[in-house]
């Protein structure tokens, strides 16, 4: 008679491809990692001339308001703006950081997956400690996603189960990437904030290629309930993400007419199809990945991303 293997001994036998690629990025990280404290200039006090994003990812850029901005008054709110996306980005890397610990309670501890996972929630500390410092650099409050955000955010670090943790992992950190790209290169741009970009670039890069691997071999089985609802699920994962990435207190922060800047960002064509652009590989994958139903799609496209 054949025993039936322990469930728990089950999930931490990982598959040969995951080992693999995660030996891979293992090696990627010893070859290419930063510490924050060290490569970021925190000393060099801020100049009140330099940006905090490129003027062009401005949630207002575009707009009759931008125009009649002056000079000053457009480098405060990308300060602004780049701090509230910083102080988003650390809200979901906590998020994170309590999935994959979850998703690794039980898998093999001598795996390079296991030991790699370990590696990218070190990063993910690392990396929101270094947002936390920017945004404080940049003279920036502790910018918080809405109370509902936030309860919501509870409520799928508990729930989301593989492929939908990981995509979800996967969302917030593409839609990140392309603007911290553009960020970086920018000479407007202040010089530790292009620092700052650098180093989450080049560092998420390989979680990126990791929670791709992960959606992929775990959409693998799925059927066609599951992969119904995970669709929906990192969709409206992805509709929070984007919608707090710049919330409403920059513009109070910034000095701004608060009514009238939000009306404008509302309206503005420019930011959302910067948004659309940022996010086309991305939904190319969560279609070949069988993550982009209607209704899903349609929560996409809400969120100005598709």
């Amino acid at each position: 008679m054949t025993a039936t293997a322990d469930p728990a001994a089950r999930a931490a036998t990982p598959s040969a491809h995951d080992d693999s690629v995660a030996r891979r990025l293992l090696e990627s990280s010893a070859a290419a990692s930063y510490d924050p404290q060290v490569e970021v200039d925190w000393e060099t006090p801020l100049d009140p001339a330099d940006h905090g994003t490129c003027p062009e990812w401005s949630t207002l850029y575009g707009t009759a308001y931008w125009d009649e901005l002056d000079e000053a008054q457009r480098a405060e709110l990308t300060r602004q703006e780049s701090a509230c996306v910083a102080s988003t980005g650390i809200w979901f890397e906590l998020i994170l950081q309590q999935m994959m610990l979850r998703d690794m309670y039980v898998k093999d501890r001598t795996s390079a997956e296991f030991q790699w996972a370990l590696t990218e929630i070190a990063d993910e500390c690392r990396h929101s400690i270094m947002f936390a410092r920017g945004a404080d650099k940049l003279n920036a409050p502790a910018y918080l996603p809405k109370r509902a955000v936030v309860e919501l955010g509870r409520v799928f670090k508990t729930i989301a189960w593989g492929e939908a943790a990981y995509a979800a992992i996967l969302v917030a950190e593409e839609v990140l990437d392309v603007m911290q790209r553009d960020w970086m290169r920018d000479e407007r741009v202040a010089p530790f904030v292009r620092t700052i970009n650098n180093i989450h670039v080049v560092e998420e890069s390989r979680h990126m290629k990791f929670a791709r691997q992960e959606v992929v071999e775990r959409m693998a089985g799925a059927g066609v309930a599951r992969r119904h609802a995970s669709a929906v699920l990192v969709a409206a994962a992805a509709y929070f993400i984007v919608t707090s990435m710049v919330n409403d207190r920059v513009y109070v922060e910034a000095g701004l007419d608060v009514e009238r800047a939000k009306r404008e960002a509302a309206g503005n064509e420019h930011y959302k199809a910067l948004l659309r652009s940022s996010c086309r590989g991305l939904m190319e994958f969560l279609g070949s990945a069988g993550l982009l139903t209607k209704p899903a799609a349609a929560i996409y496209q809400r969120a100005n991303l598709l």
